[in-house]
């Protein structure tokens, strides 16, 4: 008995794949071959653990850049929690990620302000370069009187308050 055509071909297909073929392990042979692992070696020896360093480092800093990008008020804490974490490997980095990202209620309602007096110093800066627009200046003024009426400005925020009260108000500005 003969087998059709189709399933003839199948068959030999099945018995050549079963056959096994001439195999390589590497394309290099030699002298190569042991170059290659060597240097391949040595990356994974040296390099490969400094670029974890670095990145494991990155992400860890991560959540404190967050934090002072969005002038959060609690951006020191947060960056002691990022350092904690580098030492307990990385348990509380999700911690950190999380309170960068949220808008402390409570830092509101004590100090009048949900950003970090680091916010203040930058506007106070970019308000001696000349860079911020009258409605800008008023906006800083009602932020640091917001400040005042919760709690005591401290002695460079208060010499920041008298440096905008020095300044025409937006609407002499806004006519000049």
């Amino acid at each position: 008995m003969t087998l059709p055509t189709p399933l003839r071909r199948a068959a030999l297909a099945f018995a050549a794949a079963l056959v096994p073929g001439l195999a390589r392990a590497s394309m290099f042979q030699g002298e190569t071959l042991d170059s290659v692992a060597m240097g391949l070696a040595w990356f994974i020896v040296i390099v490969m653990p400094v670029v974890g360093i670095i990145v494991f480092w990155k992400l860890h800093i991560l959540p404190e850049k967050i934090a002072e990008k969005r002038h959060h008020p609690q951006k020191d804490a947060i960056q002691v929690l990022c350092l904690l974490s580098l030492a307990f490997g990385g348990l509380l980095w999700p911690l950190a990620w999380l309170w960068a990202y949220t808008r402390p209620t409570s830092s509101y309602l004590a100090y009048g302000t949900e950003k970090h007096e680091d916010y203040f110093h930058d506007m106070g800066e970019r308000f001696r370069a000349g860079q911020l627009s009258a409605d800008e200046v008023e906006e800083l003024r009602e932020e640091l009187d917001a400040v005042a009426s919760r709690a005591r400005l401290p002695r460079k925020l208060k010499a920041l308050r008298r440096e905008l009260d020095a300044a025409p108000p937006a609407a002499e500005a806004g006519a000049a």
